[in-house]
C-alpha cells in the first residue's frame, strides 16, 4: 500500500521504518494536511495524519477524488476529521487508542509536582547561586482531593498515581471505570470543581466538552485551584483561564496542550515573533508551565503508535476486522 504520511518528523520516519513489516511503501511529508498540500496525498491509497492535520468535508471529497481508502490516525483523538463525510465518501478512519496511557499520565503528574514545588524557578536560581527558600512554597499532595476529568485509561492510569499519594480522588465521566470505583467517587461536574485542589482533564473534545473550562466553572472553583490539560487544547477556554490567573482565582496552570496550537506546536519559532497575543500572555505568567504537547513523547509510546497505524492499514487493506475503525 502507498502512504502519505504528512506532518511528519524525524522520529516518526525512524520508528515507522523500523515497524514497516508490512512493505508498505510511505512517503514522508513534514507539511501539514490541509486544502493547500492535498495534492502531495494523490494516488495514495491510505493517508496517515495527527493530531494538528484538520480534514473536512471539502477535504474528504478531495481525497475520494484522489483515491484515498483509509485515513489512518496516529493519535487516539478523532476530532479533527469529519466522520460523516468520511462514511458517504466510502473512507475508512483508524486510529491509536492506546499508545500508552502511561506516558501521558506521568508526564501529568510531572506538570502537577513541576508547578507545585516550584522546580523550575529553584533550579534556575541554583544555577545562579541563589538557595534562597523564598517563593518556593508548595503543599502536600497527600490528603488533597484531584478531580480528575474522562476516566478512559489516561485518566484510569492518573488516578493510580494520584491513589499512590494518597489524595482523595473524583471522578466525572459519562461511562464509569470500574478500577476507578476503586479508588474515589464519581460525581456531577459542578460537585468536582466546587471541591477538587487540582482538576486534571484527560476527556475527548466533543461539541459537549468544549470550553469546559470556562468563566462559569472556574467560578465554581476553590481559591488558588492547579488545572492541568494533557488532552486536547479546546477543553479551556484560554481568555477565561487569562482572567482566572489575573485575578488570582486560579493557583497555577500546566498545559500540554493548547486550543489554538496548530499553529504552534511540533515547529521551532525561536528566532521568530508569536502572533498569538493569548498564548503569549500565558507565558509571562510565573504560575503557568506550558510543554509543547510532548506528554504522548517516549519510546514506548512511538514504537506502539507505528506498529499499531502499519497493522491497522494492513488489516484495512486485506478486509480483515480493525478493531480500531473509527467510522465502521
Amino acid at each position: 500500500m502507498k502512504i502519505a504520511l504528512f506532518s511528519s518528523k524525524p522520529y516518526d520516519k525512524k520508528y515507522f521504518d523500523r515497524f514497516n513489516n508490512y512493505n508498505h511503501e510511505v512517503h514522508y511529508f513534514e507539511a501539514h494536511l490541509n486544502i493547500k498540500t492535498i495534492e502531495l496525498a494523490k494516488n495514495h491509497q491510505a493517508i496517515c495524519v495527527f493530531v494538528n492535520d484538520k480534514i473536512d468535508r471539502e477535504m474528504v471529497l478531495k481525497l475520494a477524488e484522489y483515491g484515498t481508502k483509509f485515513i489512518a490516525l496516529r493519535c487516539a483523538g478523532f476530532n479533527n476529521v469529519d466522520l460523516d463525510s468520511c462514511k458517504e465518501a466510502g473512507i475508512k478512519v483508524c486510529r491509536v487508542p492506546a499508545y500508552s496511557p502511561y506516558a501521558v499520565a506521568e508526564h501529568t503528574a510531572a506538570l502537577m509536582l513541576t508547578l507545585n514545588r516550584r522546580i523550575y524557578r529553584a533550579y534556575n536560581r541554583v544555577k545562579d547561586g541563589n538557595f534562597a527558600l523564598d517563593g518556593l512554597l508548595g503543599f502536600d499532595i497527600h490528603g488533597k482531593t484531584c478531580g480528575i476529568i474522562g476516566t478512559g485509561k489516561i485518566g484510569e492510569c492518573f488516578a493510580k498515581i494520584m491513589h499512590g499519594f494518597g489524595a482523595k480522588l473524583l471522578f466525572h465521566d459519562p461511562f464509569e471505570n470500574s478500577e476507578c470505583t476503586k479508588m474515589g467517587e464519581y460525581t456531577d461536574l459542578n460537585t468536582l470543581f466546587e471541591n477538587s485542589d487540582i482538576i486534571s482533564l484527560h476527556c475527548p473534545l466533543r461539541p459537549e466538552t468544549f470550553h469546559m473550562i470556562n468563566d462559569q466553572s472556574i467560578a465554581l472553583m476553590k481559591n488558588k485551584v492547579m488545572i492541568l490539560n494533557t488532552s486536547r487544547g479546546a477543553l479551556i477556554d484560554t481568555k477565561a483561564i487569562i482572567r482566572g490567573l489575573k485575578s488570582s482565582s486560579i493557583g497555577s496552570v500546566g498545559l500540554d496542550v493548547y486550543e489554538e496550537e496548530g499553529d504552534l506546536f511540533f515547529e521551532d519559532f525561536s528566532d521568530t515573533i508569536i502572533q498569538d497575543d493569548d498564548f503569549m500572555r500565558l507565558t509571562t505568567f510565573p504560575n503557568v508551565i506550558i510543554t509543547g504537547h510532548q506528554a504522548f513523547f517516549t519510546s514506548t509510546a512511538l514504537s506502539n503508535i507505528a506498529e499499531t497505524t502499519l497493522r491497522n492499514l494492513h488489516e484495512l487493506e486485506l478486509e480483515l476486522p480493525c478493531q480500531n475503525l473509527v467510522n465502521d
